[in-house]
């Protein structure tokens, strides 16, 4: 479940409505509900106070000015669809560079060990079924390894992992809800 430590700004708006939300629920929701939730796939009419709303779209947005993303009309024969391509594509590359880094050159073998960021965007981009693009440039050899290792970290048991503490509970109590 999670539970409430500090409620001060974070200065990011999403976050800042989240933890509204979460300090305005009555008991403790687990991190699966949260999910559904903030990511609005849920259709529970008495927790539709809790939702964000346009989640995509105020991601979106903020990319775009933040110079990563761009805004473009998009025709689809009968009507036409805003969408956001990459538009920096050196801060992507930046980004995927991080990630084979990590596996590859910088690997600690023990989660406890790895930097909290990097740990959490490994777990994000497997829930979002990218993690094989992130390593799709390696050669082969290299490919295989990240692959291996991402594997075995990501098929640790999180409740072992989350009981370790280091501040990684909530990284791993996502990877719990993404694998169920």
């Amino acid at each position: 479940q999670v539970l409430l430590k500090s409620d001060a700004p974070t200065g990011d708006v999403l976050l800042d409505e989240t933890l509204r939300h979460i300090k305005a629920t009555e008991s403790a929701e687990t991190v699966q509900t949260w999910i559904e939730l903030l990511t609005g796939e849920t259709w529970n009419p008495f927790k539709l106070q809790y939702q964000l709303r346009n989640v995509r779209e105020r991601l979106a947005k903020a990319l775009v000015e933040k110079g990563i993303l761009t805004t473009e009309k998009q025709n689809f024969l009968l009507f036409d669809m805003t969408t956001h391509p990459v538009s920096n594509a050196s801060e992507k590359q930046r980004l995927l560079k991080k990630l084979q880094e990590s596996v590859l050159e910088r690997w600690v073998n023990e989660p406890q060990r790895m930097e909290r960021r990097t740990l959490a965007l490994l777990v994000l981009a497997h829930a979002s079924d990218v993690l094989e693009n992130v390593f799709a440039s390696l050669a082969d050899d290299k490919y295989d390894v990240a692959m291996n290792r991402t594997k075995d970290l990501l098929d640790m048991d999180p409740e072992v992992e989350a009981a370790k503490g280091k501040g990684t509970e909530m990284i791993w109590a996502v990877l719990a809800a993404f694998n169920k």
